[in-house]
């Protein structure tokens, strides 16, 4: 299993959140710890039924493709999730994935408190600062440790790989990553 897992919750391979998110996991790799990142491309990720059998199984109830993925958040010590914005907000399976791992979590003895990490925003121009505060909700109501950076963790970008031509949100996302490695790295002394 991975030290920090990052979610990428574009459908494009090789789209811009997958360039950003690789830039993160480029940065902690760096500080030598282990990072995977899993894609929403092709994945079905259904919103929550609130039917609370998360409860008593230690998954979620419905069968889409979040399962498959728990074990990987569950065991890693950072999560890190980036969103595609899409008419001004996250897209729908992005926080269908935050709500359903925050509630498999917290029915199972809150299982993401204390886990290191936060969200990644990329868009091609507006969106950004209320996409991000949209996803910190529930990396703060889940207990996460969320790290900061020199800026928010946003990037701009249209065509695939135009947000590595944003040097103030590579730099950005290469210290928040950072922080997110040495914060991992000093909860293990």
């Amino acid at each position: 299993m991975a030290d920090v897992v990052l979610i990428s919750g574009s459908p494009r391979a090789n789209g811009n959140t997958e360039y950003a998110l690789n830039i993160c996991k480029e940065e902690i790799e760096k500080h030598g710890l282990t990072a995977e990142i899993i894609s929403l491309r092709g994945k079905q990720i259904h919103g929550c039924i609130a039917c609370g059998k998360c409860g008593t199984q230690d998954c979620c109830a419905l069968q889409d493709d979040l399962n498959e993925m728990l074990p990987a958040i569950k065991e890693a010590k950072g999560f890190i999730i980036g969103a595609p914005v899409y008419f001004g907000t996250a897209r729908g399976d992005v926080m269908n994935l935050l709500q359903r791992v925050s509630m498999v979590a917290r029915k199972n003895g809150n299982w993401l408190a204390g886990k290191v990490g936060g969200p990644v925003v990329v868009a091609r121009r507006g969106g950004l600062t209320s996409t991000l505060q949209e996803m910190l909700m529930s990396f703060f109501i889940s207990g996460m440790t969320v790290c900061g950076s020199t800026y928010w963790n946003i990037a701009f970008g249209n065509a695939p790989g135009e947000v590595g031509e944003d040097a103030e949100g590579m730099q950005t996302l290469q210290t928040f990553a950072a922080n997110v490695s040495e914060l991992i790295i000093q909860l293990r002394k």
